[in-house]
């Protein structure tokens, strides 16, 4: 594949966008979103993913019905290709960046004390800035952005007083499982069908697999009287930033994503492991992921189990390494 040819004349901004583009990958899902677990409030967290796993769902799923391409290039210059087969309208990472940041800001002033001010201020300024690295990497139209954004405000507006009903329904009921479970497997495998490959279908389960297993894992600590949340009473004062405690959550930063990234890579082998042999394809046909039968079942078990990993597990290891 050819490079794109183009000349950067501020590396500050280059970088900047880049970085904030990163925002909306897997690579911060999966390394700084659980940190808000481990560090801050798994309630937080809780609520975090149930919105994002609700409003990239609903996006992506919207892409693939409406079909809107992305900018054609030229003019633009993209540079971003993994995801250039995707259709454009609404930007997910629009969606994304304005649902946990706005879902955060609402969710955190009755558990943790701060000025409403400044995190409105942080809220406003991620959000915007994994909104614009969409306009500067070439993957969006600004109508794809300020789409995806309004989107995630009606979806947070619509949802926003029902949130503490599903807290209790996720948390309480006896069927909660049964359905984090069934609801996002059946939602994986009726995703809509395109005339081509896309990521987004994989990308969706991913996201879903780790919805899932979030919530069965929750469930599960509530279940066993261990919730890892603040204790005393609410709002509690943020973490004081001692160098010890800088140093343990550097410690629980390390331990959690190396839990997280071997799980990732331990159940992803074995689940496709047992789909290449049930189904009968050589294990040197890479393009057999691509299947509907392979790549939904493979993606949904093993974000699932990351989901289980970070939720019930790793809080328990940092409790018998001392880092909690």
């Amino acid at each position: 594949m050819v490079r794109p040819q183009y000349e950067v004349r501020n590396w500050l901004l280059h970088f900047l966008f880049l970085f904030s583009a990163g925002l909306g990958h897997e690579v911060f899902y999966i390394t700084c979103l659980p940190c808000i677990h481990w560090s801050l409030d798994p309630f937080l967290c809780r609520r975090l993913v149930n919105m994002w796993t609700m409003v990239m769902y609903i996006g992506q799923v919207m892409k693939d019905l409406l079909k809107l391409p992305r900018p054609q290039s030229p003019p633009v210059v993209k540079l971003e290709t993994r995801v250039d087969a995707e259709y454009g309208l609404p930007s997910t990472h629009a969606m994304a960046a304005t649902s946990i940041s706005f879902t955060l800001l609402l969710s955190a002033p009755a558990r943790i004390q701060f000025q409403f001010e400044v995190g409105l201020l942080i809220a406003v300024t991620l959000s915007s800035l994994v909104c614009l690295s969409r306009l500067y990497t070439g993957m969006h139209s600004v109508l794809d952005v300020i789409c995806g954004a309004l989107i995630s405000a009606i979806l947070m507006f619509l949802t926003y007083p029902y949130w503490e009903t599903f807290d209790h329904f996720q948390l309480t009921s006896r069927i909660s499982p049964i359905v984090a479970l069934s609801l996002p497997l059946f939602l994986s495998y009726t995703y809509p069908e395109l005339d081509h490959y896309s990521t987004t279908r994989g990308d969706t389960t991913t996201i879903l697999g780790v919805g899932a297993g979030c919530s069965v894992g929750y469930w599960v600590n509530e279940q066993l009287g261990q919730t890892f949340e603040p204790q005393g009473v609410l709002p509690v004062p943020l973490p004081t930033l001692t160098a010890n405690a800088l140093a343990r959550g550097a410690g629980r930063f390390l331990v959690g994503v190396v839990a997280l990234v071997g799980t990732r890579q331990v159940v992803k082998t074995l689940s496709l492991q047992v789909l290449y042999s049930l189904y009968r394809v050589p294990k040197c046909d890479d393009s057999a992921r691509r299947r509907r039968e392979i790549e939904v079942p493979s993606k949904f078990a093993t974000y699932t189990a990351v989901g289980l990993v970070n939720s019930i597990l790793v809080n328990r290891i940092f409790i018998l390494l001392g880092l909690l």
